[in-house]
């Protein structure tokens, strides 16, 4: 990936994101370049299947993406050899569609056009078949019911630019269309068939010509509940000039229908066409010199739920001639994909492969889609998750799960590094922890090391909103804070030690870990999906006993977890499930939500926050860590605490909320427990103040705010107030995000990462002047390219611990935001 440079002696390269897919049909397009293009919340993402790795995010749509569409589809494949510049689709909740122009090989990437804004309601889908080398007919549909025809012309040198025009508008009426299918007639007059379905429960076929004015020829009306997918197969020839298409279509009737389009010259058409014998036969239609007569083909009945999605296998090209495979690909609400063929004797259509997901929490899949050579098939699921098959047979199918990328798929609020810095935790409004490590046995192309997601260890039944990893010695812990009254203490099992050991490649005796007695292996969910019980290694051992059969059965029976050690990333339905750490105590106190959390340094306190609208909600609690006790109630605030830090010496707390106000404490031990006292509560900013950092070597801390500022404060020596030592110059959004992190021991040159509400993010330089005369002076070091950066809200900003043994000349900063996203940076101080 290119890196960003900044104006000073920074650079910043992304190494890793991880993001989820948007839970909406039409999101996926699987091009003949070979890399997936889908939505992840405002930001149109592209991943690599062979390196499972997502290469970057597009920014540009400000709402959700509904759709994307490679413009030239895994049907062209054969036109793909000799092109370096590739084409997407992409289409929003609020109407808007943008062209992406992209070079695989370079890794190169940016906006080409946006198209007019006729459409006033989101885009449903897209579909579009080249006419040319440089001129593509599209559709467009959106819930305003109306189907929006264009040409899209593509430059024929690198340096020109994409020009599109609106041919034709189709009104739909009062049921929009929410699947589109094109395909190009042939002929010297030729023209363009395109199918259209919905909520009328019917498909329509227009025809068209090149110039893009299209009619209505024909419709069918077999399916009983709305029309999800449409697919066009290859033209198939038959000789003697005539041919077919077949024409895929599924339904939330649970069935697939496949229809026949038999041609044969127009001058055939018969006056009985539209009567009696159309009835029995099919209706029969004329595009162009060709009559086409249309009947259905087969029935597929073998999904047990809604069927979103049904694609022809891509043509292979042989030679000269472009063959069609009959084969179907169909993805289901039931969890399950098939593959479709019909059998060679009878021509029966059969259902020949079924792959799924197995997990109990999983609710089926909203697309499927073929590799474009047909040796592999994807599917995205209701988590957000993505599933991928790759047949890995000799001479028979044995279609195996692949690895895939994984991520949040709401908005991820918080996160932390452990304790060793070898991964990261992060929560999510998708009520999941995930932890996300480099895998070191697991390289690029290019001999870097790719980040994976190792463990899902919460799976909840809230929006989960912070987390703080427990420092200090002792086995991996954390704590997360989620939309109810209690925070949860976790505990890392004998499973994942292993595990991370394997991803960092350490001998597994080297686990001293071991010494400290854990006994739990794993964890199991409980039937509400808010508790998990620790599986502990002696009744792991001991066979399974049959449940008892007394009981009436309930939904809420689950099937115990797995716990596995992983020799190579997990795919998600062993994260899902066999990846969960045991809670080991809950603390209550608070009123409401939580909302914040932090741990002091020593790994000895824990402080943390709930929502508030009232002074007494918005106390900040002391937890002992081992013991879990209460050991203090700070009180300071009138409204939300957004964030809390410890001091680096773990003396100072330092506490900013949304009544404006930072508030610093004094934190000492005491043999009784813990002295706290306010010791400085003063107004900072005019607006909100959503986050706060110290100086890891010094009394200085930051302040951010809605206000757009970034204000840099200390402690005078004698902890009695706040000084004021510099205002960064205003920023172009709100502040949301800050992180400060100093190679220097002495704290006097330290870099400052601010992230904002627009997902921007810089880096600021802040050096004191002199350490007695505490004057500041910054400057920014670095504005990270937006196509690095995040779409939507920064929530959190952290730099990796930097450890003595390790160069302080390459730093990491992680982040989080509301688009669903964590991103790894590499910062390089040159």
């Amino acid at each position: 990936m290119a890196p960003a440079n900044g104006d000073g002696d920074l650079t910043a390269e992304r190494v890793f994101v991880g993001a989820g897919c948007n839970r909406i049909v039409n999101n996926v397009s699987w091009g003949p370049s070979g890399l997936v293009a889908f939505g992840a919340q405002n930001a149109v993402a592209i991943f690599c299947p062979q390196s499972a790795q997502i290469l970057t995010t597009l920014p540009g749509h400000k709402a959700v993406v509904n759709c994307t569409q490679w413009v030239l589809t895994n049907k062209d494949v054969h036109k793909v050899g000799h092109r370096e510049m590739h084409y997407i689709l992409s289409g929003s909740a609020d109407g808007v569609i943008i062209a992406w122009e992209i070079h695989p090989s370079k890794r190169l990437w940016r906006h080409a056009l946006q198209f007019p804004g006729i459409h006033k309601k989101g885009v449903t889908c897209l579909t579009n078949v080249m006419i040319s080398d440089t001129v593509a007919i599209c559709a467009s549909t959106s819930s305003d019911g109306i189907v929006h025809i264009w040409e899209l012309t593509f430059p024929s040198s690198d340096s020109g630019n994409c020009q599109v025009s609106c041919l034709d508008s189709l009104s739909i009426g009062s049921k929009p269309m929410v699947a589109l299918s094109l395909t190009k007639v042939p002929g010297e007059n030729g023209g363009l068939l395109l199918a259209m379905g919905g909520l009328d429960q019917k498909v329509h076929i227009y025809f068209g010509d090149l110039k893009g004015k299209f009619s209505h020829v024909c419709e069918l009306k077999d399916h009983s509940d709305w029309i999800r997918s449409l697919d066009f197969s290859q033209l198939v020839m038959l000789g003697e000039g005539k041919h077919n298409f077949f024409l895929v279509s599924s339904s939330q009737d649970k069935t697939i229908r496949i229809w026949k389009l038999a041609s044969s010259p127009a001058s055939e058409l018969k006056k009985d066409d539209t009567g009696l014998t159309a009835y029995i036969e099919g209706p029969v239609f004329v595009a162009g010199s060709t009559r086409y007569q249309v009947s259905l083909e087969s029935l597929l009945i073998g999904h047990e739920d809604w069927v979103y999605s049904v694609e022809w296998q891509p043509p292979i090209f042989n030679g000269s001639n472009l063959d069609q495979p009959m084969s179907i690909l169909s993805a289901s609400m039931d969890k399950t994909m098939m593959i479709w063929r019909p059998e060679k004797n009878t021509g029966i259509w059969m259902n020949v492969v079924t792959v799924g997901e197995l997990s109990h929490s999983a609710l089926g899949f909203y697309g499927g889609h073929w590799a474009p050579d047909g040796k592999s098939i994807l599917a995205h699921g209701y988590g957000g998750s993505f599933h991928l098959w790759r047949d890995v047979g000799f001479g028979s199918e044995n279609w195996q799960p692949q690895r895939v990328p994984l991520g949040h798929f709401s908005s991820v609020f918080d996160l932390t590094w452990s304790q060793s810095g070898d991964y990261l935790v992060t929560v999510s409004h998708d009520q999941t922890t995930r932890m996300f490590a480099p895998w070191k046995n697991f390289k690029a192309p290019d001999n870097k090391v790719m980040w994976h997601e190792i463990a899902r260890p919460q799976v909840h039944g809230h929006d989960i909103n912070c987390v703080c990893s427990i420092q200090g010695s002792g086995n991996h812990r954390f704590v997360s804070g989620a939309d109810e009254k209690v925070a949860r203490v976790f505990e890392a099992p004998l499973s994942f030690l292993k595990t991370l050991n394997s991803a960092w490649a350490r001998e597994q005796g080297n686990l001293d870990i071991l010494d400290k007695g854990v006994q739990i292996l794993g964890a199991n969910m409980s039937a509400l999906g808010l508790s998990q019980k620790p599986i502990y290694l002696n009744s792991a051992r001991e066979s399974p006993t049959a449940r008892t059969t007394d009981a009436v059965d309930s939904l809420e029976t689950i099937p115990d977890a797995v716990p596995t050690v992983f020799t190579e990333p997990p795919v998600e339905e062993q994260l899902a499930w066999h990846t969960l750490w045991p809670e080991s105590h809950k603390l209550y106190g608070h009123g409401n939500e939580l909302f914040s959390l932090c741990c002091n340094h020593a790994g000895t306190l824990v402080a943390s926050s709930c929502k508030a609208q009232s002074a007494n909600v918005a106390e900040i609690w002391l937890w002992e860590v081992g013991s879990w006790k209460a050991v203090g109630r700070l009180q300071s605030h009138n409204l939300t605490v957004t964030q809390l830090e410890f001091s680096h010496d773990d003396t100072l707390l330092l506490s900013v909320s949304r009544d404006r106000q930072l508030s610093v404490f004094s934190i000492s031990k005491t043999p009784d427990g813990v002295d706290h006292k306010l010791i400085v509560k003063h107004e900072a900013h005019k607006r909100i103040i959503w986050a706060c950092s110290w100086n890891p070597f010094k009394h200085e801390f930051a302040t951010g705010s809605r206000d757009k500022t970034v204000k840099v404060w200390s402690v005078n020596k004698d902890s009695s107030s706040v000084n004021l030592l510099s205002t960064l110059p205003q920023f172009r959004d709100s502040v949301t995000a800050l992180s400060w992190v100093s190679c220097d021991p002495s704290g006097c040159v330290s870099l400052l990462a601010v992230g904002m509400d627009n997902g921007l993010i810089e880096i600021w330089s802040v050096a004191s002047r002199n350490l007695e005369v505490p004057a500041l002076s910054a400057a920014c070091a670095i504005r990270f390219d937006p196509f690095l950066c995040h779409v939507s809200t920064v929530y959190r900003l952290r730099w990796r611990d930097i450890n003595g043994s390790e160069s302080a000349e390459v730093l990491q900063l992680a982040s989080c935001g509301a688009d669903h996203s964590v991103r790894v940076f590499d910062v390089r101080v040159k």
